[in-house]
């Protein structure tokens, strides 16, 4: 009898996420991802309860929208400055950003848009404002061992993840 995912359990799953009208992924993750269900929700609250009572070996697509999680859409957190201003190590798009306000609040912003004279950091959520598409592949259900609810997950010895193996598309 295989085991179902429910608070405990020790899961390994791989996941994509796809934009809901073009269709294009946005991102993916190939490696299992380990988590302990219950304990460490590592992906949105829906996804998760998508997940309970599933088993290894099922794929499950949840259709997220992204302004349910992360808010609308904030135009005042898109930022445009001389390219001058900017560091050289941030001069590319794709870049993570961690700036501070005035209160000491810090928020990642990322470089979106770059030419000869400027530079466009966004502080929005790259999944606000948008239907996505959360296809889950589950490869793995069993109880939890003490050490790894303690852990959070996978107790592993030494971090091996290849990163280029989480990867936007």
């Amino acid at each position: 009898m295989s085991e179902t995912i429910q608070d405990g359990k020790f899961v390994e799953l791989t996941y994509k996420v796809t934009d809901g009208k073009s269709g294009h992924v946005l991102t993916m993750v190939e490696f299992p991802l380990a988590y302990i269900h219950g304990h460490n929700e590592i992906l949105a609250p829906s996804v998760h309860m998508e997940l309970e009572g599933r088993s290894a070996g099922e794929v499950i697509e949840v259709p997220i929208d992204g302004n349910q999680i992360f808010g609308p859409r904030d135009e005042a957190l898109v930022f445009t400055d001389h390219i001058e201003n900017v560091p050289e190590e941030y001069r590319e798009v794709g870049t993570t950003i961690l700036m501070e306000n005035d209160q000491g609040q810090t928020r990642s912003f990322l470089v979106t848009r770059i030419d000869d004279e400027t530079l466009t950091v966004d502080g929005n959520n790259p999944l606000c404002g948008r239907e996505v598409i959360f296809t889950l592949a589950i490869q793995n259900v069993r109880d939890a061992t003490a050490e790894e609810v303690k852990a959070g997950g996978a107790i592993v010895a030494e971090a091996d993840i290849d990163p280029s193996l989480m990867r936007p598309v």
